[in-house]
């Protein structure tokens, strides 16, 4: 079988074709010099580094996994080799501020490296991909001095980022945690206490990692609003820069897990360690989900990593392996059987593996295109804009991508059928890794109630309402092409009844707060799914125009995504049916039952 290839033609395809990637970096200002030879430079180069460097070690550094001895940390052959090329080559630094380093280019160049890197090698992606997340939390929040000491450093990649959230007694519900921070008379504070599952938490790639803690400090307020955050160095920098002597702050032990076995995840014990306050006093969690949001976005990506990942390898095999005849009529007469990519179940399986895939790849796209307006000279306006389609989009994209790309996972191990259970493929260990997905950055069930809770429903359909207009705006645009008249009419159809069951959720929750607990998973999947299908609706566009030309080199190319289009509205947005019921039942079956009289 083939070994993993960047999808590079697919990722041109979105953002070239679809996106106008390139004009609108020349649009937003700061950004002129991202034309098509450089994005495709950067593309064919990154490509090169992931397929040569990540690739051969992804499974490799699964069956070794991370070994941790007396607080340190090792990790599998060929990550610190990889980790050391990384920096070498600039790929660290490619969207930072040249202020500290920096390339200066978009965020979502960073974006479409990690995508990249994720699929070929998600374990080792999280070494420097938690850093993205630390780096944007010390520009938006830390001092001058504090980006001054440690923002030169996680830019190179010579130090690496984690965030420490998670305590054994509380998960999501950060309220009740019992990190506590005492000042020390030099300005700085000492910090007491445990933080588990801190992904990249302890390793031996860089000789110093920047934790940034959540701690509450001794007149903090009970709950959310006592929380401060921290920068908790493992080796406090000397007069130099450099790493200097030990902080207090050790690895008691990692996590034996399911899967990313090449990534530690640590338990990480402060035991009076050195840090230091970022932004406001209990402000921290406010200050946190500048760290947390990119860190969703990564999370949606990794979904769309393991769907892709689980498509290239079940592709390659549904081509090679023979089994049975074709219903149909011989497929393959001078051999024994025929390949199972000719029987409708493996196609059924191929198709919604691609279809998820490359409609993700898609909806990531956009968003790191928004995060892009975030993030340059752009109006306010179009800031706003982009603000409120992030806030909308994110948990959707988190949760929906993860859900269908563990689904995607999955699929590939049918596909494979025995062979997908043994580790001699990689089947089983793309579905141990991406079963995390849905458990990182918040679950499933808590995205949903972000979405529905905070976001549709706290904003009285505020950032709905922009949404649907845009894909309105879309329909109108393509009413006409007798082509597009199937997707353009589900599109319409599903926006209404969107925004319908909004309305009937809304009121009935007005009653009973359980009725948005009880619809929000639904809900989330449903939009999901709506969203999905505008992306695919733009790809058939951009695909309709191109064989359109006299022109046309790669007719089969878009060929391919019409049929990948059409089996997504004819197969997969039909799912919604089922949904539009469980939510229409309401929350009275689920919470009839008193909690005491559930037995077993």
């Amino acid at each position: 079988m083939a070994d993993f290839k960047v999808p590079l033609r697919d990722m041109q395809f979105s953002l070239r074709e679809v996106f106008n990637y390139t004009s609108r970096c020349a649009e937003l200002g700061g950004y002129e010099e991202v034309g098509d030879d450089l994005l495709g430079a950067i593309l064919e180069e990154a490509a090169k580094f992931v397929e040569g460097e990540l690739a051969p070690i992804n499974q490799s550094g699964d069956q070794q996994g991370c070994k941790w001895d007396d607080t340190a940390v090792t990790t599998p052959d060929g990550f610190k080799e990889a980790y050391a090329a990384y920096v070498e080559g600039g790929w660290a630094s490619l969207s930072a501020d040249p202020e500290f380093g920096g390339q200066g280019l978009p965020p979502s160049m960073a974006t479409l490296l990690s995508e990249m890197a994720g699929t070929a090698n998600w374990a080792w992606a999280m070494y420097p991909g938690l850093s993205h997340g630390a780096h944007a939390t010390i520009t938006a929040h830390g001092s001058e001095e504090q980006k001054a000491q440690y923002l030169g450093k996680l830019t190179t990649g010579e130090w690496t980022g984690t965030m420490c959230l998670t305590e054994s007694h509380c998960g999501t519900d950060l309220g009740m945690l019992r990190t506590r921070a005492e000042a020390n008379d030099d300005g700085s504070y000492a910090i007491h206490g445990t933080k588990i599952f801190i992904s990249a938490g302890e390793h031996d790639m860089t000789d110093n990692i920047v934790h940034i803690v959540l701690a509450r400090l001794p007149d903090a307020p009970p709950g959310t609003k006592g929380i401060s955050l921290f920068i908790v160095p493992k080796m406090i920098p000397d007069a130099s820069g450099e790493a200097g002597e030990r902080n207090g702050v050790s690895c008691g032990s990692i996590e034996h897990k399911m899967g990313i076995h090449g990534n530690a995840t640590a338990v990480l014990n402060f035991d009076g360690a050195k840090g230091w306050l970022i932004g406001p006093p209990n402000r921290g969690l406010n200050c946190m989900f500048t760290f947390m949001n990119a860190a969703r976005l990564g999370t949606a990506l990794q979904g769309l990593a393991h769907a892709e990942f689980g498509f290239q390898k079940s592709l390659d095999y549904a081509r090679e392996r023979l089994q049975m005849r074709s219903l149909s009529g011989r497929k393959n007469p001078d051999k024994p059987a025929d390949p199972i990519i000719v029987h409708p179940d493996v196609r059924r399986m191929l198709l919604t593996q691609k279809a998820f895939a490359e409609g993700g790849r898609l909806f990531v796209h956009s968003l790191a295109m928004d995060v892009d307006v975030m993030e340059s000279d752009a109006s306010d306006e179009w800031k706003g804009k982009a603000d409120a389609r992030l806030a909308l989009l994110t948990p959707i994209a988190k949760a929906f991508l993860t859900e269908t790309g563990f689904e995607s996972a999955n699929l590939g191990m049918q596909i494979f059928g025995g062979h997908g259970f043994i580790q001699e493929w990689g089947m089983e260990q793309n579905v141990r890794d991406c079963r995390i997905s849905m458990l990182y950055e918040g679950t499933t069930g808590i995205q949903a109630l972000d979405l529905l809770g905070r976001k549709v429903v706290g904003s009285q359909g505020g950032l709905l309402r922009p949404f649907l207009a845009e894909v309105a705006e879309f329909c109108g645009k393509h009413e006409d092409n007798r082509l597009m008249a199937n997707s353009v009419a589900a599109l319409r159809t599903h926006c209404e009844e969107w925004e319908q069951i909004t309305t009937d959720i809304t009121m009935r929750a007005m009653s009973d707060a359980d009725e948005v607990g009880a619809a929000s998973v639904d809900y989330l999947m449903y939009s999901g799914y709506v969203v999905l299908a505008y992306f695919w609706a733009q790809a058939q566009a951009t695909a309709l125009d191109a064989l359109a030309k006299d022109d046309c080199s790669e007719p089969d190319f878009y060929r391919a995504k019409l049929s990948t289009c059409d089996y997504y509205f004819d197969k997969l947005l039909p799912r919604t049916r089922s949904l539009v019921a469980t939510m229409e039942s309401g929350a009275d079956s689920l919470m009839a039952l008193d909690a005491d009289h559930f037995s077993f």
